[in-house]
C-alpha cells in the first residue's frame, strides 16, 4: 500500500505551492436601482497561462467608474460601476461569466446580490464560463453549486488530500477504513459550521500550520514499525484532526460567502460535495491499488522509501513554510 503513497504523493508534489490555497476567483455583483450596479472583481495574481482571467460582461451594460486594480494578499481586487439601463432587464437574464478560465484551468464563483437582498452563486469554470442571471435565486441551484464548490475544494487542496491518504494507509480492513473516514467527516463538518456560522474565530496562520504538522505525524504514524496508538485508534486521530481541517475549509467557505435565506442547503451541500470528493479520491486510490500490485508488484521495495520521504518531506517544508508565518515573517 505504501507504493500507493509514493505515486499519490508524486503526483501531489507539483501542487505543493498551493497547497490549502483555495483561491478560486470571485466576480460579485450588487444590484441596485434602475439597473445600476457595482462590480468587485477578485483574482489570483498568478495564472497558468498568459490569458488573463476578467470578467465577461453583457455588451450594453456601460461602465461609469473604473477602480485602479489593487493588490490584497496572494490576489488582486478591481471594481466598476456599471449603468445597464439599456438592457430591458438589467442584468436579469442576461449572459454573466469569466474569460480565460479554460486556458487557466481554473474556476470562479459568481456571486450577484438582488436589491431585495437575496443573493445567487454559480460556480463557473472550464466547462460553464458563462451564465444567465436568474430572476430568483433557487434551492437547487444553491445545493448544485455549493456541492461543486465543495468537491472542487478537496481536490483542490493538497494538504487535505495527504492527509486522506495517509489514513487510507494507516488503516487496516474496509470496515475500519469506513469509521475512521466517517469520524474525519464529523470532526471538519462541525467546526466548518461553527465557524462559518461565527459561533468562533480561529487564528488562520497557526490552524494551517497544525493542518501540516498532523500530516507529519501521520506520515510517521505510517513509517512506524510497530503500530503505535494512532494506528490502534484511527478514528479518534481522524475525529480530532477532522476538526482542525474543518477550520480549514470554513476559511474557503468564508471567501466565498453564503446566500442570505439559504444558508442551511449552502452549508449541507458544501460538506456533501466535501465528502464526495474525499469518497471519489479513495476509491481512486484503491483501485490503483488494486492495479500496483496486479502489475507493479516487483516495483514495491523501491516506491516505498519514496512513499515515506515524499509525505514526511513535504509536510515539513509545509510546517517549516507555515510556522514562519505563525510567527509573523
Amino acid at each position: 500500500m505504501r507504493m500507493l503513497l509514493a505515486i499519490f504523493a508524486l503526483v501531489l508534489v507539483p501542487n505543493v505551492a498551493h497547497a490549502h490555497r483555495f483561491a478560486p476567483s470571485s466576480l460579485q455583483i450588487y444590484e441596485g436601482e434602475s439597473a445600476q450596479y457595482e462590480v468587485l472583481w477578485k483574482t489570483p495574481l498568478q495564472t497558468t497561462s498568459n490569458i488573463p482571467l476578467r470578467p465577461a460582461l453583457p455588451e450594453g451594460c456601460d461602465i461609469k467608474q473604473e477602480s485602479e486594480p489593487q493588490i490584497e494578499g496572494t490576489g488582486v481586487v478591481k471594481r466598476w460601476s456599471l449603468d445597464c439601463s439599456s438592457l430591458d432587464q438589467g442584468l436579469i437574464g442576461a449572459f454573466v461569466g469569466v474569460d480565460g478560465l479554460a486556458q487557466n484551468q481554473a474556476s470562479a464563483i459568481l456571486i450577484y446580490s438582488y436589491l431585495d437582498g437575496r443573493s445567487w452563486q454559480q460556480v463557473l469554470n472550464t466547462e460553464v464560463d458563462t451564465v444567465t442571471v436568474p430572476s430568483a435565486p433557487t434551492a437547487g441551484g444553491v445545493f448544485g453549486s455549493y456541492t461543486v464548490m465543495g468537491a472542487e475544494h478537496i481536490w483542490a487542496g493538497p494538504d487535505h488530500l495527504l492527509f486522506v491518504l495517509g489514513l487510507v494507509l494507516l488503516v487496516v480492513g474496509f470496515r475500519s477504513l469506513l469509521v475512521t473516514v466517517t469520524s474525519f467527516t464529523v470532526g471538519h463538518s462541525v467546526t466548518l459550521a461553527m465557524v462559518t456560522l461565527g459561533v468562533f474565530d480561529y487564528p488562520v496562520a497557526l490552524v494551517e500550520f497544525l493542518i501540516a504538522l498532523s500530516i507529519f505525524v501521520l506520515a510517521l504514524e505510517v513509517n512506524a514499525a510497530k503500530a503505535g496508538w494512532f494506528a490502534r485508534f484511527p478514528w479518534a486521530v481522524a475525529l480530532g484532526f477532522g476538526l482542525l481541517h474543518g477550520m480549514g475549509f470554513a476559511g474557503a467557505l468564508g471567501e466565498v460567502g453564503l446566500p442570505q435565506g439559504q444558508v442551511p442547503v449552502a452549508l449541507l451541500s458544501f460538506n456533501i460535495g466535501i465528502e464526495l470528493g474525499q469518497i471519489a479520491f479513495i476509491l481512486l486510490v484503491l483501485a490503483t491499488g488494486f492495479l500496483v500490485r496486479r502489475y507493479l508488484t516487483a516495483w514495491r521495495t523501491r516506491l516505498e522509501p519514496i512513499a515515506i520521504y515524499t509525505m514526511g518531506g513535504v509536510a515539513a517544508m509545509w510546517c517549516y513554510e507555515r510556522g514562519f508565518s505563525v510567527l509573523g515573517f
